[in-house]
């Protein structure tokens, strides 16, 4: 009889401590908007576009003034997302399937076309750790059905594509759940989100929630637009444009909704909620660069845009809440990326990183604790080797200094003071001889390091004809008549 006794005890023990342990895992939301600019949001300075929301949420957590996403466009910082490497360790250095100028002075590099299924993701690592894993909307790491979500780490996944309404998706294991008609994107994208956290509630869970918007092409609902229209008429402006405001107004309900459900399931003081986007912001829509109608947003007073490595295209917003670590109104001005997320999610966990794969971020716990740390890191490094809205390039950020190096057979260099001068306005590379040749060499070092895919010379080059776009999927030149195919006067849907 004592045996059974104490047998039971130890059961309850045990019990117990799973559930303590449960408890004490904390679930975590990444929600990862398409094509975000620094300055889109009001908390970073935005005086047009209302986001009470998204404001509300770095009111109560810790706000970055210097994260960075990993890539200039999406499937780079997707892949340092799920990876946690820097991209061109993969390969992914462009958007699946990529640009391509046939006639240029340098052939470009083809990127990876798809996450490669024995890259331990950020999902799979947190499965070892008792996580259930969910992801909805864009995922852009593979076409084909054996590179989707489910096939690399998540229970649940809802990938949709067709820009506003959602005309084609897949949601996998709870095929009941289905866009209302004409039910806009990213209301749905919500929908999958909640429900989600409803079913999951009880135990700990990892969502990643990647919305369409705001990527192009323009589009968002009518009353919205309306709303800011009659807001730019009032206020004297032409930027952001008005669908454009309407769809960050869009994404702001989004996380709303997620926060309110995180609140009424009883999760909120054990829940990271993180909110950053997939690279920076566009300022004027493009379809194959040189055709472009008007003006979308404005990310002054960043420099450049998404598809360049100066800030405007790489420096986006990132917000943290998790009440147990975060004060908050808080904020940090470390230097981070989008690959920091993979070691963070795994430490808040309490899981282990992959013994066989190299890890390039550095957790952030350090930093929602006291946002004053630093990092015990050299530098931040971008390549990105195409032609897309500016010249194939790599980059490197060593506290202070950045250094931008171009691939395109010009030599040019760029470096700049960022503290001093955050608009990338005064190229001081001649002038600073030492720095820029002591960055270019570490720059180098780093790309030898990481195996980076280089631009090589092209004998087919034409300076009549390097300005043409040819398509990745058709192996056809572009017609100059269907790079317009935006209407340059949207009133949303």
């Amino acid at each position: 009889m004592p045996p059974i006794r104490f047998f039971f005890v130890l059961t309850i023990l045990f019990s117990c401590c799973d559930a303590l342990r449960a408890e004490q895992r904390p679930n975590i939301i990444l929600i990862f908007i398409d094509d975000l600019g620094w300055k889109d949001i009001g908390c970073y300075g935005n005086d047009f576009i209302e986001t009470p929301r998204i404001d509300a949420l770095a009111k109560s957590g810790i706000r970055f003034t210097d994260f960075y996403a990993a890539g200039a466009v999406c499937s780079p910082t997707r892949c340092a997302v799920q990876s946690g490497q820097n991209q061109a360790r993969i390969g992914i250095t462009a958007h699946i399937p990529g640009h391509w100028r046939p006639f240029e002075r340098v052939i470009t590099p083809l990127t990876t076309m798809a996450l490669p299924l024995q890259t331990v993701t950020v999902a799979e690592a947190l499965q070892q750790s008792g996580y259930t894993t969910g992801y909805v909307g864009k995922w852009h790491l593979g076409k084909s059905p054996q590179y989707q979500p489910e096939f690399q780490g998540y229970d649940f996944s809802a990938v949709i594509n067709g820009p506003h309404l959602p005309g084609r998706y897949r949601v996998q294991n709870q095929p009941n759940l289905q866009p209302k008609p004409g039910q806009y994107r990213t209301d749905f994208e919500a929908d999958l989100a909640v429900n989600f956290i409803e079913t999951e509630r009880k135990e700990p869970f990892f969502l990643m929630v990647s919305p369409f918007a705001v990527h192009i092409p323009l589009g968002a609902m009518s009353e919205r637009v309306n709303k800011y229209e009659q807001k730019a008429k009032e206020n004297g402006t032409n930027l952001p444009h008005p669908v454009y405001a309407a769809m960050v107004e869009h994404c702001d309900e989004l996380v709303g909704r997620i926060v309110d459900a995180v609140k009424e399931s009883d999760i909120e003081d054990n829940t990271m909620i993180v909110f950053t986007s997939d690279n920076g912001g566009l300022y004027r829509r493009y379809d194959y660069q040189e055709a472009a109608d008007d003006n979308v947003t404005s990310m002054a007073p960043l420099k450049g845009e998404k598809g360049s490595l100066h800030e405007g295209g790489v420096r986006v917003p990132l917000i943290i809440k998790y009440p147990a670590i975060t004060t908050p109104g808080s904020i940090s001005n470390e230097p981070t990326i989008s690959y920091d997320f993979f070691p963070t999610f795994i430490d808040l966990a309490g899981g282990k990183l992959p013994v066989n794969q190299i890890i390039d971020g550095q957790s952030l716990l350090p930093l929602l604790e006291d946002p004053k740390t630093a990092l015990d890191r050299d530098a931040l490094h971008w390549h990105y080797p195409h032609f897309h809205h500016d010249r194939p390039a790599s980059s490197i950020r060593e506290r202070d200094w950045k250094l931008i190096e171009y691939l395109d057979g010009s030599g040019d260099l760029e470096l700049y003071h960022l503290t001093n001068d955050i608009g990338e306005t005064k190229n001081l590379h001649q002038s600073k001889p030492g720095r820029t040749a002591d960055l270019r060499k570490k720059l180098q070092s780093w790309r030898t390091e990481v195996l980076a895919k280089m631009p090589i010379p092209n004998p087919h080059y034409s300076a009549e004809r390097a300005h043409e776009w040819w398509s990745m999927r058709t192996g056809r030149p572009v017609p100059s008549e269907t790079r317009q195919r935006f209407p340059p006067t949207e009133k949303g849907l």
